[in-house]
């Protein structure tokens, strides 16, 4: 009789599960004909750019975002690859009248924000308008608004003009509470991606970075904003420097905004802009809508390609994901644009804080034998730091913003002792036999020997070198000239140009025009942008559980999810690796 209820169950519990597949399945088909629709839109429409998500360098494929479904079933954010477009394509259409950024805690980074910003600029030129609303409006925030023609602020709002911060996680007392030792191998005074696991606040060295850094951002920021709001940066200094700012009052006192207005009063203003009667209907049209829009092309047909090899995350060993670097599969993606005679310059798009060192290696490897048969150009994102410097130094040419985060060329090891923990917090014992003396290095579960230490610093150390002869050669620098702005430091793109490690300052679009350029195409090419995004099966079979997961998680931590995410990478280190500390984020 067991064995009875015990199959009954399992039939029930599988049909169950299986028409709950099938019935995700039938709805991501029609969200996947629904998404492949064209939409029309209407005259005197707005494009709302309503950036309340993470922003990515491309836009996922996602069916199960067109219907809004809340159960956390497919990917999220917005792609920046969707959102320049839209912004091209609003400039050229006749029914779109004008832009409404609705942008508040934008979730981006620094080099994210700029290709935004200039995209809108460029808007601007068609003589549409653009008027923008915050109820909070952050410092990354007004980057982006300060362009705008209007800017209204929430009366009860707050606005941020108080300068850049990067703020690190340390480690060091959690682990002495867990009775953890960490072993650290490192080359380079400025290397601080181990500091979290062994100091409990910042070294001098990196401190000295960061504030280097920080500052080339914040006066790159300043300048900017100055020239948008016509103050000048002495001005928007001491506004910063001085807190004069506490409320949208003082916005608009100093001229950093035009209107303190509500909600209801920027929309009156957009419909008088438009054209249309206070009593018409304005047509608001979401980015996720706009996108599907069919757009102009600027070019005929060409079968020439300039392929555009999006690489974003922490470089790992194998395939990756897509929230990774796969060395092997990037490695991959490259030779396969070599190899293809259509393609005829290859744009690597780096947005990758580094990591593995071997596989950052291995991409480094085709990027060489790339550049041998065409073209190679790097764009540098938010981040191309460590490893993601390593994988774009043998291109022909590195384009970066001036706000990206670069450099940090060093290499660290860590091997964790986990035998206190093991044996005083859980009452866990092991004993071991082995064949040779250092069969069982490396080894998390006992204490390490100097002599052992020795062999992997000295493992660390060549790679250092193998790392830094590689970038010199690839920069057209002696030996001693590179170790000279190596040494781990981080720079700001501005930073790195200056000292020959980055040669043009743009973005990716710059990157493509260089590379056309290289090429001899003139304007006769078609970008092909890889790695090919995996179909909606491919994604539903392959990541929903983890994406719902993920959802879950970002819903129960919050604000905490970062540091969550922080412990979970420190978690997967594996190997030597080339990166910038765990987690540097700047706001």
């Amino acid at each position: 009789m067991a064995q009875f209820f015990k199959f009954t169950l399992a039939t029930i519990v599988g049909l169950f599960l299986f028409f709950l597949l099938s019935f995700l399945i039938l709805i991501g088909i029609v969200a996947s004909t629904a998404s492949s629709e064209e939409v029309v839109i209407n005259k005197n429409s707005v494009l709302e750019l309503k950036l309340d998500q993470p922003i990515n360098e491309r836009q996922p494929k996602d069916p199960f975002d067109e219907l809004g479904i809340p159960f956390g079933v497919g990917s999220s954010g917005y792609g920046l690859d969707e959102i320049k477009a839209s912004i091209r394509k609003a400039k050229k259409d006749d029914k779109i009248k004008g832009i409404f950024l609705n942008v508040e805690m934008v979730d981006a980074g620094m080099a994210t924000l700029e290709e935004i910003r200039k995209e809108l600029i460029d808007f601007k030129q068609s003589k549409k308008f653009i008027v923008a609303y915050n109820d909070i409006c952050s410092e990354k925030a007004y980057y982006l608004i300060s362009v705008a023609d209007k800017m209204y602020i929430n009366p009860q709002g707050a606005f941020e003009l108080n300068g850049l911060s990067a703020e690190t996680m340390f480690f060091k007392g959690m682990l002495e509470k867990l009775n953890i030792d960490v072993n650290i191998f490192k080359v380079g005074e400025f290397k601080s991606a181990v500091e979290p696991l062994f100091l409990d606040k910042m070294s001098e060295p990196n401190r000295l970075q960061v504030t280097s850094f920080l500052n080339s951002l914040n006066d790159y920021y300043l300048q900017n904003v100055a020239k948008s709001r016509n103050k000048t940066v002495a001005d928007l200094k001491l506004i910063s420097d001085s807190m004069l700012v506490h409320s949208p009052e003082d916005a608009l006192k100093y001229g950093l905004v035009t209107n303190v207005g509500y909600y209801d009063e920027a929309l009156d203003y957009i419909k008088k802009r438009s054209g249309l009667s206070e009593n018409a209907k304005m047509t608001l049209v979401t980015l996720k809508k706009y996108r599907k829009v069919a757009g102009t092309s600027d070019s005929e047909y060409s079968k020439n390609r300039i392929a555009v090899i999006y690489a974003s995350g922490d470089i790992v060993n194998g395939e990756g994901d897509d929230e990774s670097i796969g060395g092997t599969k990037f490695a991959n993606e490259i030779r396969k644009a070599r190899k293809d005679k259509a393609i005829k310059a290859i744009v690597l798009r780096v947005n990758s804080p580094g990591g593995s060192a071997m596989a950052s290696d291995v991409i480094w490897r085709e990027v060489m034998l790339a550049r041998k048969e065409k073209p190679v150009i790097a764009s540098m994102s938010d981040y191309a730091a460590s490893g993601g410097y390593y994988i774009a130094m043998a291109c022909d040419t590195i384009v970066a913003h001036p706000n990206t985060i670069t450099g940090s060329i060093g290499v660290f090891g860590i091997i964790p002792n986990f035998q206190g923990f093991l044996n005083d917090k859980l009452g866990i014992t092991l004993d071991r036999v082995k064949t040779g003396k250092f069969s069982d290095l490396p080894t998390v579960t006992r204490r390490m020997t100097d002599f052992e230490k020795r062999i992997v610093q000295r493992e660390v150390e060549k790679i250092y070198t193998d790392f830094t002869t590689k970038a010199a050669k690839g920069r057209d620098m002696t030996l001693a000239e590179l170790q000279k702005i190596a040494s781990g430091r981080v720079w700001s793109g501005v930073e790195a140009k200056e000292r020959g490690l980055v040669d043009v300052l743009g973005g990716l679009e710059d990157a493509v025009k260089i590379a056309a350029t290289r090429a001899k195409l003139g304007t006769n090419y078609r970008v092909k942008n890889l790695p090919a995004q995996r179909s909606f099966l491919e994604e539903w079979m392959g990541d929903v559980n983890k994406e719902v997961k993920i959802r879950s998680l970002r819903a129960e931590l919050g604000e905490m999810y970062p540091y969550f995410e922080q412990l979970q990478k420190v978690s997967r280190l594996q190997g030597i690796q080339a990166r910038l500390p765990f987690e540097l984020k700047v706001q």
